[in-house]
């Protein structure tokens, strides 16, 4: 087995581009970019150069997968607003397969706008899973314009300021160069671990001090789990796992395979701790109302009779007509 050869650089993806070819490693540490000690190896399609082959069919499953999970969200109407975070794991998987493949070329002049924008994308999802964290607690009830648009605003807001960080960096605005990563580094990689930490523990707390059923708390930790595995599968062994599987895979193929992971457990304890409205869904509950009216024809051959009512005439004077004896 290959020793593990993993670089660290503080505030700089220097060492992280080392390790693994995310994003926005063309576009960073020296005017050309960093290549990574081993990546996995490349495909032809159609006269075309596909990098990552293998990640992009696990984006292409994630993606089919969220839009499952989307769906099956959007049939209730209680705490909805985590919908939004699964949009954003979308179009941030999409982004990913569109510039990881080099679908999108790194010698293209659109390559670091859109980088740009799957690192805001990024940093939005998880600013969007802390703030879910939170609805739960009821600080505004859930489903709420007050609600739904707090989060939205804001992620658009979280969105944006990281975003223009990243085009900065990648353009050299002001004192942000590709060789200044300082303030990027935190925002992509401090500030979402320290939400996704925040947001797990809100959850817990959440399960413990609220709910009878101790259940969820397994599909939380699952979820902890899973992350931190695609993580160090990711930034620590993906070397050893390329080398060691002659360059068909590397980490980011085992950690887009735990992120899809992590989002369906994400969905699986936000379903369970959720309870359907029937106030608003009797359009999607017909069969709660075919029971009702099963029962009242039993309630009505129990009692043996017919009770028939007549309504308020012209005069508002009212009228009854007398029971028919079933005899």
């Amino acid at each position: 087995m290959s020793p593990v050869i993993y670089s660290f650089d503080a505030l700089s993806f220097n060492g992280i581009c080392k390790t693994i070819a995310i994003s926005l490693c063309p576009l960073i540490g020296q005017y050309d970019g960093i290549e990574p000690i081993c990546y996995s190896r490349n495909v032809e399609l159609s006269g075309n150069i596909i990098f990552q082959p293998s990640t992009l069919i696990m984006d292409c499953v994630a993606i089919i997968m969220t839009l499952i999970m989307i769906y099956h969200i959007r049939s209730k109407y209680t705490a909805v607003e985590i919908v939004l975070f699964f949009y954003l794991y979308m179009l941030s998987t999409l982004l990913e397969m569109l510039l990881v493949t080099g679908i999108i070329p790194t010698s293209s002049t659109a390559y670091p706008w859109f980088t740009a924008i799957h690192i805001g994308t990024i940093c939005a999802t998880y600013w969007c899973l802390l703030l879910n964290g939170f609805v739960g607690f009821q600080f505004a009830e859930d489903g709420t314009p007050i609600s739904l648009w707090s989060i939205r605003i804001s992620t658009f807001i979280w969105f944006i300021i990281t975003g223009f960080l990243a085009i900065g960096t990648f353009l050299g605005v002001g004192t942000l160069s590709y060789q200044n990563q300082s303030a990027l580094w935190v925002f992509y990689i401090i500030l979402n671990y320290i939400m996704f930490f925040v947001y797990i523990v809100s959850q817990i707390v959440l399960v413990i001090n609220t709910l009878d059923d101790r259940w969820p708390l397994g599909d939380i930790l699952f979820a902890a789990c899973f992350y931190a595995t695609g993580q160090i599968l990711m930034y620590v062994f993906s070397p050893v796992i390329c080398d060691n599987t002659k360059h068909y895979v590397d980490g980011m193929f085992f950690a887009t395979i735990c992120n899809l992971l992590v989002v369906m457990m994400i969905y699986k304890y936000w379903d369970s701790i959720t309870k359907e409205d029937l106030e608003f869904s009797v359009g999607s509950k017909q069969n709660v109302w075919e029971v009702k009216e099963l029962l009242g024809e039993e309630e009505l051959q129990n009692y043996g009779y017919l009770q028939t009512a007549a309504f308020k005439d012209s005069n508002n004077q009212q009228q009854y007509q007398s029971y028919e004896h079933p005899y």
